[in-house]
């Protein structure tokens, strides 16, 4: 009696998940067909973009190598010197 208990629970069971995957479907194809138009511009005039030209990168960085300011540790701040 059990086993046909859970079959016909899980038969309900993808009854209702195979549902829900038709509805979000239905719902998905009414909302892209509700908004394909929207894309569009709504000027009938082109606009064009500013023109790019090609460039030879420069050969050395334009910032240096870089170095700390201080060598080998740092100083300990004022309330902490002297703390065990």
């Amino acid at each position: 009696m059990s086993s046909i208990n859970r079959r016909n629970v899980k038969i309900f069971a993808a009854i209702i998940g195979g549902s829900a995957v038709v509805a979000l479907g239905g719902m998905n194809a009414a909302f892209a067909q509700e908004h394909a138009g929207q894309d569009m511009a709504k000027s009938s005039t082109m606009t064009v973009g500013a023109t790019s030209t090609e460039t030879t990168p420069p050969t050395a960085p334009a910032v240096g190598e870089a170095a700390p300011s201080i060598k080998g540790p740092a100083p300990l701040p004022s309330e902490e010197v002297g703390l065990p």
